[in-house]
Protein backbone atom coordinates (compact mmCIF):
# COMPACT_ATOMS: atom_id res chain seq x y z
CA UNK A 1 0.00 0.00 0.00
CA UNK A 2 1.46 3.61 -0.58
CA UNK A 3 0.62 6.32 1.05
CA UNK A 4 1.46 10.40 1.02
CA UNK A 5 0.52 12.60 3.95
CA UNK A 6 0.41 16.89 4.02
CA UNK A 7 0.50 18.55 7.14
CA UNK A 8 -1.47 21.65 8.63
CA UNK A 9 -2.65 23.22 11.72
CA UNK A 10 -6.24 25.05 13.08
CA UNK A 11 -6.77 26.68 15.95
CA UNK A 12 -10.15 26.45 18.01
CA UNK A 13 -12.14 27.37 20.84
CA UNK A 14 -15.29 25.45 22.18
CA UNK A 15 -16.03 23.33 25.32
CA UNK A 16 -17.45 19.80 26.44
CA UNK A 17 -20.63 18.31 28.40
CA UNK A 18 -20.10 16.11 30.47
CA UNK A 19 -18.06 15.00 33.97
CA UNK A 20 -15.82 12.99 32.21
CA UNK A 21 -14.05 16.08 30.86
CA UNK A 22 -13.44 17.59 34.09
CA UNK A 23 -12.39 21.24 33.70
CA UNK A 24 -12.62 21.12 29.72
CA UNK A 25 -16.55 21.84 30.05
CA UNK A 26 -14.92 25.26 30.34
CA UNK A 27 -14.41 27.35 26.88
CA UNK A 28 -11.18 26.47 26.18
CA UNK A 29 -8.66 26.74 23.05
CA UNK A 30 -6.96 24.22 21.14
CA UNK A 31 -4.24 24.14 18.21
CA UNK A 32 -4.54 21.08 16.38
CA UNK A 33 -1.66 19.83 13.99
CA UNK A 34 -2.91 17.67 11.40
CA UNK A 35 -1.74 14.55 9.62
CA UNK A 36 -4.00 13.89 6.17
CA UNK A 37 -2.79 10.70 4.79
CA UNK A 38 -3.99 9.29 1.28
CA UNK A 39 -4.15 5.69 0.80
CA UNK A 40 -3.77 3.22 -2.61
CA UNK A 41 -2.39 0.14 -3.71
CA UNK A 42 -1.11 0.93 -6.70
CA UNK A 43 0.33 4.03 -8.63
CA UNK A 44 -1.29 6.26 -10.65
CA UNK A 45 -0.80 6.85 -14.02
CA UNK A 46 1.15 9.53 -13.39
CA UNK A 47 3.59 7.49 -10.79
CA UNK A 48 1.98 9.13 -7.33
CA UNK A 49 -0.85 8.63 -4.70
CA UNK A 50 -2.12 11.86 -4.82
CA UNK A 51 -0.78 15.40 -6.40
CA UNK A 52 0.60 16.89 -2.59
CA UNK A 53 -0.36 20.96 -4.34
CA UNK A 54 -4.29 19.76 -4.84
CA UNK A 55 -3.68 17.69 -1.10
CA UNK A 56 -2.51 20.53 0.69
CA UNK A 57 -5.19 23.36 -1.23
CA UNK A 58 -8.25 20.81 0.42
CA UNK A 59 -6.62 20.41 3.65
CA UNK A 60 -6.40 24.43 3.75
CA UNK A 61 -9.82 24.35 2.56
CA UNK A 62 -11.17 22.04 5.20
CA UNK A 63 -9.16 23.56 7.92
CA UNK A 64 -10.26 27.06 7.00
CA UNK A 65 -14.12 26.17 7.91
CA UNK A 66 -12.82 25.57 11.70
CA UNK A 67 -10.08 27.98 12.48
CA UNK A 68 -10.47 30.94 14.66
CA UNK A 69 -13.99 29.34 15.70
CA UNK A 70 -16.04 28.83 18.81
CA UNK A 71 -17.02 24.82 17.65
CA UNK A 72 -19.69 25.64 20.30
CA UNK A 73 -21.44 28.72 17.79
CA UNK A 74 -21.59 26.54 14.57
CA UNK A 75 -24.82 25.09 13.87
CA UNK A 76 -23.92 21.76 12.12
CA UNK A 77 -22.42 20.98 15.74
CA UNK A 78 -25.23 22.05 18.10
CA UNK A 79 -25.19 19.46 20.87
CA UNK A 80 -21.61 17.87 19.92
CA UNK A 81 -19.09 17.58 22.02
CA UNK A 82 -16.62 18.74 19.66
CA UNK A 83 -13.60 15.89 21.08
CA UNK A 84 -10.60 15.13 18.66
CA UNK A 85 -11.86 12.35 17.66
CA UNK A 86 -15.22 13.82 16.19
CA UNK A 87 -13.22 16.79 14.75
CA UNK A 88 -10.71 14.04 12.97
CA UNK A 89 -14.03 12.16 10.97
CA UNK A 90 -15.51 15.48 10.78
CA UNK A 91 -12.13 16.76 8.21
CA UNK A 92 -12.02 12.85 6.65
CA UNK A 93 -15.39 13.20 5.71
CA UNK A 94 -15.43 16.75 4.11
CA UNK A 95 -11.83 15.60 2.43
CA UNK A 96 -13.40 12.71 1.12
CA UNK A 97 -16.54 15.10 -0.42
CA UNK A 98 -13.45 16.88 -2.12
CA UNK A 99 -12.12 13.56 -3.71
CA UNK A 100 -15.78 12.51 -4.85
CA UNK A 101 -16.07 16.55 -6.89
CA UNK A 102 -12.83 15.97 -8.20
CA UNK A 103 -10.97 18.73 -6.73
CA UNK A 104 -7.91 16.29 -6.09
CA UNK A 105 -7.67 15.49 -9.68
CA UNK A 106 -8.84 13.19 -12.07
CA UNK A 107 -6.65 9.91 -10.60
CA UNK A 108 -7.85 10.36 -7.06
CA UNK A 109 -11.26 8.57 -7.15
CA UNK A 110 -8.97 5.76 -7.50
CA UNK A 111 -7.61 6.64 -3.66
CA UNK A 112 -8.65 3.56 -1.35
CA UNK A 113 -8.41 5.26 2.02
CA UNK A 114 -7.85 8.15 4.13
CA UNK A 115 -6.54 8.53 7.57
CA UNK A 116 -6.93 11.92 9.33
CA UNK A 117 -4.92 12.22 12.24
CA UNK A 118 -4.98 15.41 15.01
CA UNK A 119 -2.24 16.03 17.03
CA UNK A 120 -3.65 18.21 20.28
CA UNK A 121 -0.06 17.80 22.16
CA UNK A 122 2.89 16.39 21.51
CA UNK A 123 1.80 13.75 23.76
CA UNK A 124 -1.92 13.14 22.65
CA UNK A 125 -3.58 12.80 19.18
CA UNK A 126 -6.40 10.64 18.32
CA UNK A 127 -7.14 9.49 14.39
CA UNK A 128 -10.26 8.66 11.77
CA UNK A 129 -9.20 5.94 9.04
CA UNK A 130 -11.47 4.48 6.72
CA UNK A 131 -12.08 3.52 3.33
CA UNK A 132 -13.12 5.18 0.16
CA UNK A 133 -15.59 3.90 -2.34
CA UNK A 134 -14.46 3.74 -5.55
CA UNK A 135 -16.36 6.25 -7.87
Amino acid sequence: MYSVTVRDHFMIAHSFRGEVFGPAQALHGATYNVDLTFRRPTLDPDGIVVDIGRAITALQAVLAELNFKNLDDVPAFAGQNTTTEFLAKHVFDRIAERIEHGELGPHASSLTGLVVTLHESHVAWASFEGSLAPT
